[in-house]
This record gives C-alpha cells, sequence and structure tokens, in this order.
C-alpha cells in the first residue's frame, strides 16, 4: 500500500534551547572572513601545529597492494594489556560507584576530549528549533504523525557561515501516552516527499535511512519495526551540523564556533559535532508531549556508528544506544593490528573525525618522536564503559555478506568484554562471559548475548544494523517495560 500523505496546516512554534549567550555591538561579528581551505591545507596545517613532519601510511584493504591490513591474529595485539578502566591514574584502584563517578570517569572522559575526539567549547551558540512542517501519514499501514523540524544555530557571533539542524521526528497518531523514541543519523533526500511546494516555505532538508550502499534497506525495515512496536523515531541529518570532509572544518558548527578559523589541535572533529548535534535534537524532544524523554536513544551506522557511541558516552541523558559496524575510531581496539587501523583516521580521508592530537598517534617523524596507538592514553573499552549503566548494544554483520573483516570485529567484542566491569560496578548487568577479553569467545552469528545492559549480537546480514532491530527492540522494551499502543475506537473520535 503507497503512503497517503495529509497536510495539515502549518503550526510554526520555537523553543530556545542551551546556553544563553548575551550579545553586544563588540561581538556580533568576528570581524574576518571564513578560511577557506582544501583538505590537504587543513591536514597539513595541523600536523605544522602539532609539529610533525611525517605520518605513517594507512593500512590497504586490498593484500595486493603496499601496506595491506593485517588479517593474522597472532599478530593482531601488538601491545594487549588494555588501559584498566577501574585504576585511577594514580594507582588507586575504583572499588565503588562513587570512586567512578567522581574521579575515574572524569579522567576517561578528559583523556578522550583532549587526545582523541576533541572539546567541545564552552561558548557554542543556542539552537532554536522550529516545528517547519507536521503531517498524518502511515508507516506500514500504521498512522503516524510526522514533524519536520529545524534547529537553526545562533550565527550572530560570524553571521557568514549558518548551521541549520534537520530532523524529522514520527511517532504512532494513536499512542496511549508518550512513546519511546530512537534517533537515528539519516542522509539528506531532496525531492523526496516533504520537498519545496510552490509558494511553501523553504523546510530543512528531510532526513532517512541510508540508501543501498550495503547499508540495508532505504526505507521502511527499521522504522516499520519501531512503529509496530509502538517507538517512535527521529532521523538527524549529520551533514547539516558538520561536513564530512576536512575542508570543511571552518564551516559547520564546528568553524561557526572557531569563526571560520582552523581548529586547534584539542578541537573537536565530526564525531563529537555530530554527538553535539544529536543531543540538541535531544533538547527538542524533551519539549515534545509525544515522547518519553527518559527512553529516547541513539543509532548509527559505520561512521555514524561511532557517532551514535561518541553521542552515548558524552551525554548521559541517551537511555540507550545501538551501535552498528562501527570499526575503528568506535567500539573497536585503536591498539589491535587488525583491519583499519589508528593511521588510517590520521590520514586525510578520516582525520577531521578526530581531534587534531589524534595526528600524534600515526607519527613517523615529528618535533616529539613517533608515537603508536599504544601510547594513547585511552581505548575504546573505555568509550564503551562511559555508556554504564545505560543500555548499550554492539552490533554488526560478517564479512560474507559484506561488513568487512576490515572493521575487526573480534576487536569490538574484545572492547566491549572488557567494559563490563563498570557496568557490574554500577549495578547492571554485563555480557555474562568474564574479564578476559583476549581468550573470550565470540558467540555464534544470531546468537547475541541479550541478557543484560551491556550486549552484543552480530548477525548474518551485511554493513547494517537492520536485522538487529528487532532483537534491539525486544532487549530495550524488556529492560525498560515495552510500550502499549492503544487505537481509537473509530478515526472520528477525539
Amino acid at each position: 500500500m503507497g503512503r497517503v500523505w495529509l497536510f495539515i496546516p502549518l503550526a510554526v512554534s520555537s523553543v530556545a534551547l542551551g546556553p544563553v549567550v548575551a550579545q553586544d555591538a563588540a561581538n556580533t561579528s568576528s570581524g574576518t572572513e571564513p578560511v577557506t581551505f582544501t583538505t590537504q591545507q587543513d591536514h597539513q596545517d595541523m600536523m605544522r601545529q602539532l609539529g610533525i613532519t611525517a605520518l605513517r601510511p594507512g593500512r590497504n584493504g586490498d593484500a595486493s597492494k603496499p601496506n595491506p591490513a593485517n588479517y593474522d591474529e597472532a599478530s593482531a595485539n601488538p601491545c594487549p594489556d588494555l588501559p584498566d578502566v577501574l585504576t585511577l591514574k594514580e594507582g588507586e584502584k575504583v572499588t565503588t560507584p562513587e570512586i567512578w563517578w567522581k574521579r575515574r570517569r572524569p579522567e576517561i572522559v578528559e583523556d578522550f576530549e583532549r587526545e582523541v575526539y576533541g572539546r567541545i567549547p564552552k561558548d557554542v551558540p543556542p539552537v532554536t528549533w522550529t516545528v517547519a512542517e507536521t503531517r498524518e501519514t502511515t508507516v506500514g499501514e500504521i498512522p503516524v504523525v510526522e514533524k519536520q523540524l529545524q534547529g537553526h544555530v545562533d550565527n550572530s557571533a560570524c553571521p557568514s557561515i549558518e548551521v541549520n539542524i534537520g530532523m524529522t521526528l514520527t511517532t504512532p497518531k494513536d499512542a496511549a501516552g508518550r512513546v519511546p523514541v530512537l534517533m537515528m543519523y539519516g542522509f539528506s533526500f531532496p525531492g523526496g516527499p516533504g520537498a519545496r511546494r510552490p509558494g511553501a516555505a523553504q523546510a530543512p532538508p528531510r532526513p532517512v535511512a541510508p540508501p543501498g550502499r550495503g547499508f540495508g534497506p532505504p526505507g521502511p525495515s527499521r522504522t516499520e519495526a519501531l512503529i509496530k512496536a509502538g517507538w517512535g523515531y527521529a532521523m538527524i541529518f549529520p551533514n547539516s551540523i558538520q561536513a564530512d570532509e576536512g575542508k570543511g572544518l571552518t564551516r559547520g558548527i564546528i568553524g561557526l564556533t572557531n569563526k571560520g578559523q582552523p581548529r586547534k589541535p584539542d578541537d573537536w572533529g565530526a564525531l563529537r559535532a555530530w554527538g553535539w548535534g544529536a543531543s540538541r535534537g535531544l533538547d527538542y524532544l524533551e519539549t515534545d508531549p509525544a515522547v518519553d524523554a527518559s527512553r529516547v536513544g541513539i543509532e548509527g551506522v559505520s561512521r555514524y556508528g561511532k557517532a551514535a557511541l561518541v553521542a552515548m558516552a558524552f551525554d548521559p541523558r541517551f537511555a540507550m544506544v545501538l551501535v552498528g559496524s562501527s570499526g575503528e575510531g568506535g567500539a573497536k581496539l585503536h591498539r589491535r593490528n587488525f583491519g583499519e587501523a589508528v593511521e588510517n583516521l590520521t590520514g586525510q580521508g578520516e582525520y577531521h573525525w578526530m581531534a587534531g592530537n589524534f595526528l600524534k598517534y600515526g607519527t613517523a617523524e615529528s618535533s616529539f618522536g613517533a608515537k603508536t596507538p599504544c601510547d594513547l592514553p585511552v581505548d575504546s573499552h573505555e568509550l564503551i564503559a562511559l555508556c554504564a549503566p545505560r543500555l548499550t548494544f554492539i552490533s554488526y554483520g560478517i564479512p560474507e555478506k559484506g561488513d568487512a573483516h576490515w572493521l575487526d570485529q573480534r576487536g569490538s567484542f574484545m572492547a566491549t568484554v572488557a567494559a563490563g566491569s563498570v557496568f557490574r560496578l554500577l549495578g547492571a548487568k554485563d555480557l555474562g562471559v568474564g574479564d578476559d577479553y583476549r581468550s573470550a569467545e565470540m558467540p555464534a552469528v544470531n546468537e547475541g548475548l541479550l541478557d543484560g545492559q551491556l550486549a552484543w549480537r552480530q548477525h548474518d546480514g551485511g554493513h547494517t544494523d537492520a536485522p538487529n532491530i528487532e532483537h534491539f527492540i525486544t532487549w530495550a522494551s524488556r529492560l525498560f517495560g515495552a510500550p502499549e499502543l492503544q487505537a481509537k475506537s473509530s478515526p472520528g473520535t477525539p
């Protein structure tokens, strides 16, 4: 059955969220034009700031090319000892939740902000959300209400840079009360439903699920499963927050906060920016009467799986996360020499995801010598631990269907196991396989570890988390209490 779009008279509403920034005549403009760099120029500028003269080349997924990726487990763990997630820097063991929250967790956050993902500036301007359009339609033949939203970031400090966050919110029309919502990173779909009509106000790009390219079904599978379960979903468009390229770092929210100037070494990268944008979307969801703000989750696949894990780790308001095929920079251990490596993330193709300081760990020559991933003060098991005790589901597919060995499923499983001690300390259940991340046996494909707040499942599909979405919904609903969907007695019932 095709979708029937019912346009409801537009009711525009706005809500100002985030810190209020005082304005005066002296700071309404940066007084300088934004810098326009190529990706190569921006990358070289960061290397200059850090005193790096050469980086090690990234690994090649093609075994016939120079510097091929390693896929031999015998060589996969050059520095097998991970930083102890429950030991303070001064050597004291973390034995109580109070020590974790007040002392150890802030240490880990500081290391990730300084060395890996970057710091969000303290003076990021506020976001004002506008409901640009509201309409009724169906998802899987279930009546829903869809709101198309735009989050305008105050750009009075640098008027030449505009940031307007695109997001949609879809909730069951006949829900008995507030519903849980899964926020998903999506792509823009220009010209799709909701494209500008003659004489209509310009609406923001409509975010949709990633099309093709092995990501899974382009439309209804995940969204239908969520609506059928009585959930809602939000689609947020990451490129409306920050462009996915190095030459865009003097634009977007990173460029706006820097008034168009290049980043400093500990400034945030795109992963942290996309996480910040998701948090601003959550600001809106907390105001929407259809949403149960205590049960909002975040989801993403591939680079957006990395972003979803980062958002969950740094914003404790997210109640759950589905991390799909995130690989290096996400759930995969940085210290693992298997598939994609840190050196791939320090090269020109992906460095913009990370803080500038991350480049130090891919150095071949620099003023401070050479550093390797073994020199990182943190690793991804600690990023997963920052999500504790909230619901954290790590998802992968199989190489035979396109979720390549490059992603290092084993390295992500090891990280998930190593994070478990923090979940247990905080009263939650981990994977239930013990603490020995080196020898813990991965479960068979399609046999998940879903008994606790920390979960793992490798499905038999490709580079997508769609085959795990129903398992995720069942798991989260069981731990939260399943929502109820109550149909009205007739279409005309108020």
